[in-house]
């Protein structure tokens, strides 16, 4: 159960957007092994200007298209994580979505008790999931 924030700048069409969350949603089901219905996605766009993303040193020319992909998560090695690094650039530059230059990609790691579903309840904890 990846919860995925998908931070990029205005400027793209609904069906945009669906489309962009659809290519990242089953890149988690692939890579992540995320369950089939198992989807938590937010989509935030800010004005033009409003995302400074440099180079970090690697000459990396970046454009207003820059998008950043904040994915947290539980339990994926090295391996998985890369192959959604992988996975992202590709796909998302297949489909004309997002440059390979302009993705940004940060996973984070958390535990089962740093999960509520709804309730005001740890489901990972009550062994209700």
């Amino acid at each position: 159960m990846p919860l995925v924030r998908i931070t990029l700048q205005e400027g793209r069409s609904a069906a945009e957007l669906r489309r962009l969350a659809d290519i990242v949603q089953d890149v988690m089901l692939e890579h992540f092994a995320a369950p089939p219905g198992d989807r938590y996605q937010i989509l935030e766009q800010l004005p033009v200007g409003s995302i400074i993303a440099e180079d970090t040193g690697l000459g990396i020319e970046r454009s207003e298209g820059v998008t950043i992909i904040h994915i947290t998560q539980q339990g994926r090695g090295d391996a998985q994580k890369q192959a959604v690094y992988a996975a992202l650039a590709e796909r998302l530059g297949e489909a004309g979505l997002v440059r390979p230059e302009d993705l940004i990609v940060s996973v984070v790691e958390n535990g089962r008790e740093d999960w509520s579903f709804g309730h005001g309840r740890a489901q990972f904890l009550t062994g209700e999931l």
